[in-house]
């Protein structure tokens, strides 16, 4: 334990539960990161120490997928239809009118809304386009410098107006990206020709030697494939592992054997895929006809072909999801309804989808996790069983990053009895 004494924030956390059936643990942690993890460490140091009481212990959560520049925007203009096509116009109405300042404030309040949940790996698709220029950006770089101790970013430069149909957003992308974006965003959907957005997008991650990450697919019409043409330019391009796709519904509208086959390219690009639940399920099934049908990722094919499937919460508070309160833990039991895994058997893999799988899918799986070595970045949950965290959904009770509480929640409840 000398290393302990060498450093001035050292602390042991005495006493996690990092599974379901094994000891409880303790963590050393020093220059914030774990040093060593097993129980009953010595503290021959004199070393602080935090008893977290056999409390349940999570890697940090990660919103592998959030648009913190848009949130809370439902308070000034709701989506009425619940429609993809009015959410993606209500926007664009409501972004001609932003100001860096508004868009500092919202986006530091849904993250500090996020932060209080336990997430401290964030995932931000930045927009950028003639309308609103490059604030989201300025503004996301700002929130990086500021919240350093408490968050690690990941920037995607995100065209949600399109390219083609906005011209001179392509020029201001590249220009994003030199400020220090860190991915090329896509979203072929929305724009004037889908293969020609692909050009562009991938043709702009070679030239600045980066990732993509998509919103690609999201519709309730089987026939919507563009994820035929992102695995096939993924894999010829090299970037496996690099690329991550949002929402990818439409499978879930296939035949098995239709889905199974875009599963296999799936796996063969190594393409991250994220299920946006929230929103997914409140933009789905607005057709004007019945039957109404509202389909999601097909979750549980996707995780026993061996892909990597992570989940986020997108959206907070705005046309595209009303809800939100950037509670991960909250967004798993959503899906878990949705996707029939809030059974026993099932519900367990669900977590993974907000930590170590969200980690893979941003690339930063090496230096993540309750290992030595890693990061000692962590949530502490207010529960002692392990196996229902997810239905029970208890208070984070300490938010740690680097080995430092940076958040405490508590929770209490008195009875009153009646006389």
């Amino acid at each position: 334990m000398a290393m302990c004494a060498e450093m001035t924030d050292d602390r042991i956390f005495r006493n996690a539960r990092i599974d379901s059936g094994g000891p409880l643990v303790d963590f050393c942690v020093a220059g914030g990161l774990f040093t060593r993890i097993s129980p009953g460490l010595d503290n021959d140091s004199g070393c602080e120490e935090i008893d977290l009481g056999a409390r349940v212990v999570l890697p940090a959560f990660v919103e592998s997928h959030i648009h913190l520049d848009k949130a809370f925007l439902e308070e000034r203009e709701p989506n009425l239809s619940g429609t993809l096509e009015d959410a993606i116009s209500i926007t664009l109405a409501l972004k001609k009118s932003v100001t860096k300042q508004d868009v500092m404030e919202r986006a530091e309040r849904a993250l500090r809304m996020c932060i209080r949940h336990g997430a401290t790996w964030f995932r931000a698709q930045v927009e950028v386009d003639p309308i609103v220029g490059l604030k989201g950006v300025e503004v996301a770089l700002s929130l990086k410098e500021k919240y350093a101790g408490l968050a690690d970013f990941q920037l995607v430069v995100f065209p949600q107006e399109g390219i083609e149909q906005q011209p001179g957003t392509e020029e201001l992308m590249r220009e994003a990206m030199r400020m220090g974006g860190d991915l090329v965003g896509g979203i072929p959907y929305n724009d004037l020709d889908a293969e020609r957005h692909l050009d562009i997008v991938f043709g702009m991650a070679e030239a600045f030697g980066c990732g993509l990450d998509f919103h690609l697919d999201f519709a309730d019409d089987p026939r919507v494939r563009n994820i035929d043409s992102v695995a096939a330019r993924t894999v010829a391009a090299g970037l496996q592992g690099r690329v991550a796709v949002g929402h990818l519904t439409s499978p879930g509208a296939m035949a098995r054997d239709d889905a199974a086959r875009i599963i296999e390219k799936i796996l063969e690009a190594g393409i991250s895929v994220l299920p946006l639940p929230a929103t997914d399920l409140f933009l789905g099934g607005r057709g004007e006809e019945p039957p109404r049908f509202r389909s999601l990722a097909p979750v549980k094919e996707l995780l026993g072909a061996g892909v990597n499937v992570a989940i986020s919460s997108n959206n907070i508070r705005n046309a595209f999801t009303p809800s939100g309160r950037g509670d991960l833990l909250e967004i798993g039991l959503l899906l878990a309804h949705a996707l029939h895994m809030s059974g026993a058997a099932e519900r367990a893999v669900v977590p993974g989808l907000f930590t170590t799988n969200a980690a893979k899918a941003l690339g930063v799986e090496e230096g993540y996790g309750l290992r030595s070595g890693c990061a000692a970045d962590f949530v502490v949950l207010d529960s002692v069983n392990f196996d229902d965290v997810l239905i029970d959904q208890p208070e984070k009770r300490f938010v740690v990053k680097g080995g430092r509480i940076v958040v405490e929640n508590v929770s209490e409840t008195t009875w009153r009895e009646m006389e």
